[in-house]
């Protein structure tokens, strides 16, 4: 079920198109916000409130990788694996994060604080090799600023 904030929030966001299905991502966006991630039941919710189809929903939301189908850490890594940040060593760093936080791509630390994923491209081929944190550019990432970059994020 929607929550009021939820609702009140959508109200806001879908404010701007005609039609409310023109809205499902930024939809979608709200009850991540909301919720940390986007649950099947969320899903059917937001079908319900805009008039689509759980399967338009769920199209939407498994395209885009920065909305989360299943629960994440506090904060997210997205590991930028384009042709650019491969050839100036993004392995390296994937290694290191995955040595680091004793996870696998996909994965989230016991403690819940890291989630590790990869995105095909962040857009920012002249620091590469680059990663995000809940949105913050890491640009010109090596194996040795790793360690530091994490401290930032308690």
């Amino acid at each position: 079920m929607l929550t009021e904030t939820e609702i009140k929030q959508l109200t806001e966001v879908l404010g701007e198109f005609e039609r409310k299905t023109e809205g499902i991502l930024e939809s979608l966006k709200v009850v991540q916000n909301s919720r940390g991630w986007v649950s099947d039941e969320a899903v059917n919710d937001l079908a319900v409130y805009l008039g689509a189809t759980p399967e338009e929903i769920e199209g939407i939301a498994t395209f885009y990788p920065m909305v989360y189908r299943k629960p994440v850490g506090r904060h997210v890594i997205h590991v930028c694996d384009s042709i650019v940040c491969w050839i100036m060593g993004y392995e390296e760093i994937y290694f290191r994060l995955q040595e680091l936080l004793g996870i696998k791509p996909g994965e989230t630390t016991a403690d819940g604080r890291f989630t590790l994923l990869p995105i095909c491209c962040i857009g920012a081929c002249d620091g590469a090799p680059a990663l995000l944190i809940d949105g913050q550019l890491h640009r010109e990432i090596t194996g040795e600023k790793i360690g530091s970059i994490l401290r930032l994020y308690d």
